[in-house]
């Protein structure tokens, strides 16, 4: 087993009655791709923006290189957020500008570097997920959903993150496209050495980027193991996911 890079040790959020994370733990191991499974409102983009520290879990600790970013100072946590990317579920693309800038975003505003370089950094970065490099002049609204994502991905990797999370990172795209992007950041994660952790119900994604599987269930992490466990896990629950089945432990209301 590789080091951990990131660990989750008992975290739990709640917000009001609702107990969304009722004491994860987790750890991804260094250089190593994780995704983490589960059905809608079980809790996976809440895991998540806790580990940005977009929200603030109430319990447990996070740890990235060994560092509690509970414990982090202002500073601190400014310089862990340098070792992050992000692939947003709908691209989260800003709409007034350009797809290089969009690229070059965490260069020119995080990392305090020149327009003439970041651009040079992001057209590589647009031309490596497969697109043509005259796109970096067009905006947003210019792309179709399947472009739209390569340029999230682009921009998720643009600073060489050490962590880089995906969240959803097919939705909206046909199983086609579906595959192009899960290939792509294949590519791209093990292209910068990086670790990743991925939520997808989209199983097509899993099979595809997954070194580590977890399934989050009720706030809780009931199962996890390596990819290729996963069709013999011999737990219900992720048996009925996988497979899509109705019937089984998961019940889910219909109105």
């Amino acid at each position: 087993m590789s080091e951990i890079k990131l660990s989750l040790r008992g975290v739990k959020k709640e917000f009001g009655p609702k107990k969304v994370l009722q004491g994860i733990d987790l750890d991804v191991p260094a250089g190593k791709s994780l995704v983490v499974i589960g059905g809608s409102g079980t809790g996976k983009s809440v895991m998540i923006k806790c580990v940005l520290g977009l929200i603030r879990h109430d319990e447990g600790t996070i740890t990235v290189d060994g560092q509690d970013i509970g414990k982090l100072d202002a500073r601190g946590r400014d310089e862990m957020m340098h070792k992050f990317g992000m692939l947003f579920q709908g691209a989260a693309l800003f709409d007034s500008l350009r797809v290089w800038e969009n690229v070059a975003f965490g260069l020119v505003q995080g990392r305090g570097m020149n327009r003439k370089q970041a651009r040079e950094i992001a057209v590589e970065k647009i031309m490596a997920v497969g697109l043509k490099p005259e796109t970096a002049n067009l905006y947003p609204a210019e792309l179709s959903g399947g472009m739209q994502k390569r340029v999230g991905l682009a921009r998720a990797v643009a600073t060489s993150p050490e962590i880089i999370f995906f969240d959803e990172p097919t939705t909206g795209l046909d199983p086609i496209m579906s595959d192009v992007i899960n290939k792509l950041i294949v590519e791209q994660v093990k292209g910068l050495g990086a670790t990743a952790l991925s939520i997808t119900h989209d199983m097509a994604s899993v099979r595809t980027i997954a070194d580590y599987v977890a399934m989050i269930h009720e706030g809780k992490i009931i199962w996890k193991g390596p990819v290729g466990e996963l069709d013999k896990s011999g737990n219900p629950y992720v048996d009925q996911f996988i497979h899509g089945r109705a019937e089984g432990p998961i019940k889910r209301r219909v109105a």
